[in-house]
């Protein structure tokens, strides 16, 4: 099993209305921008970044609301997070790049090629269905009451690492998803808390809505990979997003994990192997 010793830059980004911190090998080769999924950090991508990052320049970066990046005042839809996206890759002058978005990554890397498909070579869907509402919610931000549903009984921030351990532990249902939250943990001054912004989370999941009439106008080659259960994208749904994509592959992975690239790594990166063969 290939691995690279990275000289990993971690950068942040000026963008329109957000600070974006972002990952980057600074190799040669074809860019493969990483999405990571909600609660998330770009550093879940770390060991992706070393199997690929002799051939490819691999960026990954925290989104708005998630990790080192700004978390501003906003309704965070995946068309101001796929923005983000366009302008990060116009300031690193990248003019197309391969996208693997994992959940709430893969939707904003199907809206990043969907709107903007000259900057999408590939697109790799991870887990992620566009089902959601017909319609986004109306109500006007300051009056939304959104709560995020997996941290709404946390005492952030926690009185001690302990504490904290007690609380993601019971939120975890495997030890890769203990991993992903304390990847975002954080001591502070006032105790521990997340790196990323749980109103952000809240407010993200409250305007979300559907997207199923943005697959037929995705032009580039498409992946789409889902966990062995199916929970997240079920066998109707799966085959609805491949009559809507005209370019499809799919994979469903041999275990049930939402996490799919960090559950079983190789059995992953195979998948993904050939993808790239196929572009």
């Amino acid at each position: 099993m290939r691995r690279v010793t990275m000289n990993l830059h971690r950068r942040f980004a000026k963008l329109n209305d957000v600070d974006l911190f972002y990952l980057d090998t600074g190799s040669k080769g074809p860019a493969i921008l990483c999405l990571h999924g909600r609660w998330g950090r770009g550093e879940t991508w770390y060991d992706f970044m070393q199997r690929y990052g002799d051939r490819y320049r691999i960026i990954a970066p925290d989104q708005r609301g998630h990790g080192w990046s700004g978390k501003p005042l906003c309704r965070y839809t995946a068309e101001e997070m796929a923005d983000d996206m366009v302008q990060l890759l116009n300031i690193l002058e990248i003019d197309s790049a391969i996208v693997v978005g994992h959940s709430m990554g893969g939707q904003v890397a199907g809206y990043l090629a969907a709107l903007d498909p000259k900057l999408v070579e590939a697109l790799a869907i991870l887990d992620k269905s566009p089902a959601g509402p017909a319609e986004r919610s109306r109500i006007p931000l300051s009056e939304i009451k959104a709560v995020d549903p997996v941290t709404k009984d946390w005492p952030l921030p926690f009185d001690s690492l302990k504490q904290a351990d007690y609380y993601i532990r019971k939120e975890a249902t495997t030890e890769i998803s203990y991993s992903y939250f304390m990847s975002s943990l954080i001591e502070t001054p006032e105790g521990y808390n997340m790196l990323f912004s749980t109103e952000a989370m809240a407010v993200g999941i409250a305007y979300n809505q559907d997207w199923h009439h943005l697959l037929p106008s995705i032009e580039c080659p498409v992946l789409l990979v889902r966990a062995k259960d199916n929970e997240a994208v079920p066998d109707e749904e799966l085959s609805r997003m491949q009559a809507l994509i005209a370019n499809c592959r799919s994979y469903t992975m041999s275990h049930p994990h939402h996490n799919v690239y960090l559950s079983d790594k190789e059995e992953f990166y195979t998948c993904f192997d050939e993808f790239l063969r196929s572009i």
